[in-house]
Formats: structure tokens, C-alpha cells, sequence
């Protein structure tokens, strides 16, 4: 740690260890320590990310690449210009931060970043979800520059943006702008949009998805939106974490984009999830997590805050980590929550049909009725045109002997049956692990219409009847019905992506019947 200014003046301290950062947020009042060890901290009114502030500079090298719309607005580059400007002098009158990070594991592939932020949890924050080298930028690469001002006002008129908080990605001078916004994960975020742009150019397809590796070195890869166990999964005892959320697949590799994790903690408890429960100590930022006062316990069921609180963590809190770049993944799993009930337990998908739900990215939505589709599971983490990525994922399945599966984490049953139930965390894993054990490699399958999905007969250990979906419904009829409903959200939905007519065929049959 050094410091870039004397005392008399607003300093800069630089490369500050992580303890270092935790001590000074403590002392200036940006946050408190649990009697667990990690720092607690919130955020305001802001609880989740910003994509209505969030906005890509339009120049030449993104002005026709860009898939511009509600997720990608564009910027203009002199009023950026500007705008850093403006939060440049206004930090230099701030005792601030600054860290040099690594996005990315992979040696070659990394984009080195220095981060100056104004408060101390934030370059933390910085430290934790990426990657600190032991030494900065051996390649010798350009640096990303970013600006992170949660304390900095925009003013919409002035400054470009449509409220107080603003977040610009600007990739001809690489750099990223974070103003008027302490939530954290709008830092993360933009840093992935831009590997997400960047990386399709070196022929490596970038990824929304946790990744894992079993003792004999096979990776499984989990897809999926929010709310799927896509976290839990992935921090399984049975599993070594290679990371759990972002990742690159490049002809002969898979590698995480990122240094840590920061995982949803609605609800953390040693059971279910033991290895992200213990994870949460000295070292681990708390965001917008309910902390008592005076037993200084923290409470992971309380919402006052938020129910999107989050444990920010090196995976190196993580007692089965292994940083490991050269497999390609054996499985790939995508995993949905389908409140409507109507959706199989797991399906085995042929690359056709994977690239279909990998367009789709189905979202079964936060209650029954208000699905959606977002593809790539994460639409707003990528800036090219969906066909783009879809072409890769393709490609990297052309050259690699990749099993795919979709899973369905949600519900069984009608939704207007009371005693409908998800499906256990412990189902979930038992399907995963009958896998990986190859019980599925020559099960008898069929094939489970409109939907279009092929499902086993039977899984070892597991009743048949929950294999099929429709025999969780009081009545078949009704059950078709609402398939029926489902198949046709899907082909109006992707309609809209020009995709080879054999991987168009391989989703759902409107108008036929369900199959038996």
C-alpha cells in the first residue's frame, strides 16, 4: 500500500490490502463488522442493478456491433468525455482508493483494470469479485480504467443520464464510469458486459453460468436467471468451484472472468448451502444484509432491506476452490424455474435443441403468470446480437463431446393447487449426480410434446411419475392446456432471432398433443 499525495491534501492510497480497506470503512462509517467476521454494509435505495442508467458509447467500433435497445442505450462520446471530466475533479478533492485487478483467471485472456473508487468497500468490493495477481499485467496490455463516485450527483440535463446515478462503458478508450450508485453489483455488471463484447472477437464464447469440477476432472457447467439454484448447485461438497457466475469457452479452455463471487444470501444457511455459509467471514462484504445492532448477528431471512441481499467473497473462501483452465466442460446444464408446473424435472437436450433454450433462456418469473424470456440467460450482460453468441455455443459443440440438460428447478403441479410443491434442492442434486455417474448415458427415453423436451423413463432413486410433469396434474386436459400455452410463448418469442431453421425445429410444437 502506498499513497500517492502527502497528508495535507486528498490522498490516494493505492493497492491497499484487503484488511487495510476493511479497517478504514469501518472508521469513516461506510459500514460495520458482524460478529461473524465480514463487513456489513448498504446501499440506500438502490438494491439492485440499474440497467435503465447503464449506456455503451456509440462510436466506431461499436456503432453497427452493438445490439442497441432498452438493455444497450447509447452515449454520446463527447458528452462521456465530459462527464469523466467532471467526476475526475470531483474525486480529486476525495480521500480515495485505487487497486489494479485482473478480470479473469486465464493468463492470456485477462483484462487488467485499475480502479479508483471513493470509498473504501467499494475498491474491496473491486479486490474481491476480481482477480488480484501477484503481479498487475504481465502481458503488458492496455489498461481499463474505471470511476467509481457512489457520492458524485448527476444532473440529467448536464450529464447525459436519465437520474442520479449513471453507469457508461466506453470501449474506444476503455474505460467504465460509475457515478451516483453504491450498489455494487453495477461495477461487476459492466466490467462482464464488456468481456462479453470483447471476447466473441478472439473466438471465445463468454458466458452467464457457474462452473464446476468433479474429482475426476470433468467440468459441468450451470446456466441460469436468478432464483434457479444455479449458486447452490455450483457450491455443492461434492464439487471442486471453479466459479459461479461468469466464464469464458475458448476452443480448448474454460476460465472465469472473475476472482470471487457474490452470491444472493436470501434465506443462507448452513444445510442447504454449507460451503457459501461458511465462506461469509473476515474478508466477506455483506451487502444490504439485516445486522443487529448489539449482538452484531446477522439475520439472512430478514427482507427489510432487501430480499436481494448479497455475500460478497474471494473464492478462496471456498473450501473445494480450483482454479482450472484447461477442460472443456463434459456437461452442461440449464437450469429454469417454471412456476407453472409444466415443464419436466430434466431433459436431455441435442445441440440443436440446447442452442434453442440457450436463445430462449426461458424465466419462469418471480410468481406464476409473469414469465419471460431473456436470452443467453442474462440478455443485458450482452451487447452483440443474440445469433452471435448462439453461432459460438454452436461452434464450441461442434468440437467437443458436451452433454446438455435442462433442468427445472421449479415447481410440480398446477399452479392453483395448494399443495403443489418445488422441487427439493436434494432432487435436484440426485438427478445432477445420477449424471455424472452416466445412469442417463442409456436410459429409455420419450418424448414429452408440445414442449418438444426429451425425458428419461426412469432416474435411479427417484419415483418415475415426477418425471413426466403432467402426472403432478389433477387433470390431464388442464395440464395440456397450459403446455399448450407455454409452446406458444416460446415460438412467439423467438421469432424475433434470425437462427438456422434446425435449431427453430428443435423447440416446441404448437397445436400437437402431449405425449403419454
Amino acid at each position: 500500500m502506498s499513497l500517492s499525495s502527502d497528508t495535507t491534501a486528498a490522498r490516494d492510497i493505492i493497492d491497499p490490502e484487503p484488511a487495510c480497506l476493511i479497517e478504514m470503512a469501518v472508521a469513516a462509517g461506510e459500514g460495520a463488522l458482524a460478529a461473524c467476521g465480514a463487513l456489513c454494509v448498504a446501499t440506500g435505495e438502490r438494491t439492485s442493478r440499474s440497467p435503465q442508467d447503464s449506456f455503451i458509447v456509440s462510436e466506431p467500433s461499436t456503432a453497427d456491433v452493438i445490439d442497441w435497445g432498452p438493455d444497450c442505450q447509447p452515449f454520446e462520446s463527447q458528452r462521456f468525455d465530459e462527464l469523466w471530466a467532471r467526476v475526475s475533479a470531483w474525486l480529486a478533492e476525495q480521500d480515495t482508493f485505487t487497486s489494479h485487478v485482473h478480470a479473469g483467471t486465464d493468463a492470456e485472456q485477462y483484462l487488467p483494470i485499475e480502479i479508483r473508487t471513493e470509498t473504501a468497500w467499494h475498491n474491496l468490493y473491486a479486490q474481491l469479485i476480481f482477480a488480484r495477481p501477484s503481479v498487475f499485467n504481465p502481458k503488458a496490455k492496455e489498461i481499463w480504467k474505471i470511476l467509481h463516485a457512489p457520492g458524485f450527483v448527476c444532473e440529467p440535463g448536464r450529464d447525459g443520464s436519465h437520474s442520479e446515478g449513471i453507469v457508461v462503458i466506453n470501449f474506444a478508450k476503455r474505460r467504465i464510469l460509475v457515478a451516483g450508485i453504491a450498489y455494487a453489483g453495477d461495477l461487476r455488471t459492466a466490467v462482464f458486459v464488456a468481456q462479453n463484447f470483447l471476447l466473441p472477437e478472439k473466438d471465445i464464447l463468454p458466458m452467464h453460468c457457474a462452473a464446476v469440477s468433479n474429482d475426476a476432472g470433468e467440468v459441468s457447467m450451470f446456466f441460469g436467471h436468478p432464483e434457479t439454484g444455479k449458486t447452490a448447485l455450483s457450491a455443492d461438497p461434492a464439487f471442486d468451484l471453479i466459479g459461479d457466475d461468469a466464464h469464458g469457452w475458448s476452443k480448448d479452455a474454460v476460465f472465469n472472468l472473475e476472482g470471487g463471487s457474490d452470491a444472493r444470501c436470501l434465506n443462507l444457511d448452513a444445510e442447504d448451502q454449507p460451503l457459501i455459509f461458511q465462506a461469509v467471514r473476515f474478508g466477506t462484504i455483506l451487502e444490504n444484509v439485516a445486522l443487529d445492532p448489539d449482538s452484531r448477528q446477522v439475520d439472512f431471512s430478514d427482507t427489510s432491506l432487501t430480499d436481494n441481499g448479497r455475500a460478497c467473497y474471494p473464492l478462496t473462501h471456498i473450501s473445494r476452490f480450483r482454479q482450472t483452465d484447461t477442460f472443456y466442460p463434459r456437461y452442461v446444464f440449464f437450469l429454469v424455474c417454471d412456476r407453472i408446473g409444466v415443464m419436466p424435472l430434466v431433459s436431455v437436450l441435442s445441440p440443436a435443441a440446447a442452442a434453442y433454450h440457450f436463445v430462449s433462456g426461458y424465466d419462469g418469473g418471480k410468481t406464476a403468470g409473469t414469465i419471460s424470456f431473456s436470452p443467453c440467460f442474462g440478455e443485458e450482460f450482452f451487447p452483440r446480437r443474440v445469433e452471435d453468441y448462439a453461432d459460438l455455443l454452436m461452434k464450441r459443440f461442434r468440437e467437443s463431446a458436451t452433454k446438455v440438460f435442462l433442468i427445472n428447478t421449479g415447481w410440480c403441479g398446477a399452479s392453483s393447487d395448494e399443495n403443489r410443491q418445488r422441487y427439493p434442492l436434494s432432487v435436484t442434486r440426485q438427478v445432477i449426480s445420477a449424471i455424472h455417474t452416466g445412469a442417463l448415458d442409456n436410459a429409455e427415453l420419450t418424448t414429452l410434446l408440445p414442449l418438444n423436451l426429451t425425458i428419461p423413463k426412469a432416474v435411479p432413486g427417484l419415483d418415475p411419475d415426477i418425471l413426466n410433469p403432467a402426472n403432478s396434474w389433477r387433470s390431464r386436459e388442464a395440464y395440456e392446456q397450459a403446455a399448450e400455452q407455454l409452446a406458444a410463448e416460446f415460438t412467439l418469442n423467438f421469432a424475433r432471432f434470425e437462427i438456422d431453421e434446425d435449431i427453430r425445429l428443435a423447440g416446441p410444437v404448437t397445436g400437437s398433443q402431449t405425449a403419454a
